[in-house]
């Protein structure tokens, strides 16, 4: 009986010497094993991964449904145990890098294989991987295939490019722009309604509005992202939503009472209005043979008072 250990997944070598494998080695045809066993090549019994029931966090893991932990932070040692006892194997060969969860080496697959291949099983993300023993057996190598949100750990394993995506986004110190407003958000300034509402990006940056690239490393791996403002919706507060692409254009008395070419508005209703920006970026990035986007949104507000125009008799 299955004890309940500390690991996510464990790998119980079963001396099962089954009547089937007799025969069909006596017969010279292939060696098979009932799912979920593999062939041990070491001594022709079938090697099966069970599922601890445990919760516990070991130092194990790696396949889908173990405890989630970074990449790398599995034992220092590469540990097969396909001749029966654990033998210590290396850690990378042309196979890919050895995962102690899957007994196996691991490596992407490439060309990776159509969306509506099975083994897939319905994901549209993550990536398909090859999971290759240490040794061959007699009919030939034993190679089987699964998909995984994220590469499997292991001592060797390649860094995840999305958490390293990450990390070069979080270098960027990316923010919301500074709001560039007229009238002008301060005490005593009041705006005139009927005439245009100029708004912009005041003394924009890379920041701001990007571009910016930065790139993150790890274990002699690289990805470089690259982020770019796409639009900023400003958000008026009498019910006006507009979108404007770019820094806009800052207004200068020069222009009197024309609209902004760029981004503006007009209010029909005098009040305090609250008006929000909310700029929305774009970053791509690329490294460790993937590619992907990421969507950021930052949000600056500020407050306008619009009034009407006073006419005076004398």
């Amino acid at each position: 009986m299955l004890t309940r250990r500390a690991v996510a997944l464990v790998i119980c070598a079963l001396t099962m010497a089954l009547v089937t494998q007799a025969s069909a080695a006596a017969a010279g045809g292939p060696v098979t094993c009932p799912p979920p066993s593999v062939l041990n090549p070491y001594d022709g019994t079938c090697q099966i991964i069970v599922t601890d029931p445990g919760g516990g966090g070991g130092t194990g893991g790696g396949g889908p449904g173990g405890p989630t932990k970074p990449v790398g932070t599995t034992p220092a040692k590469c540990v097969s145990r396909w001749s029966g006892a654990p033998t210590e194997v290396r850690c990378t060969s042309a196979s890919g890098y050895w995962s102690n969860g899957r007994q196996c080496y691991v490596r992407e697959m490439k060309p990776q294989p159509a969306k509506t291949d099975p083994v897939w099983g319905g994901h549209a993300d993550g990536t398909v991987y090859v999971c290759e023993p240490p040794v061959a057996s007699a009919g030939g190598q034993i190679v089987t295939y699964f998909w995984a949100a994220a590469p499997p750990p292991g001592p060797a394993a390649l860094p995840d490019p999305r958490v390293l995506a990450s990390r070069a986004v979080a270098s960027m110190r990316l923010h919301a722009i500074a709001i560039g407003i007229v009238p002008e958000p301060r005490p005593g300034s009041v705006g005139i309604i009927g005439l245009p509402t100029w708004m912009w990006a005041d003394t924009p940056n890379a920041q701001s509005l990007g571009p910016l690239t930065r790139t993150a490393t790890a274990g002699g791996f690289t990805v470089t992202a690259t982020a770019k403002a796409d639009r900023t919706v400003w958000t008026m507060g009498d019910g006006a939503t507009l979108t404007c692409r770019g820094p806009g254009t800052p207004y200068a008395d020069t222009y009197g009472r024309q609209p902004s070419p760029t981004c503006g508005h007009t209010y029909t209703k005098q009040g305090t209005y609250a008006v929000r920006a909310t700029t929305y970026w774009v970053v791509t990035w690329s490294g460790i043979g993937q590619t992907g986007t990421i969507p950021l949104a930052f949000t600056a507000t500020t407050t306008i008072t619009m009034g009407e125009a006073q006419v005076l008799n004398s």
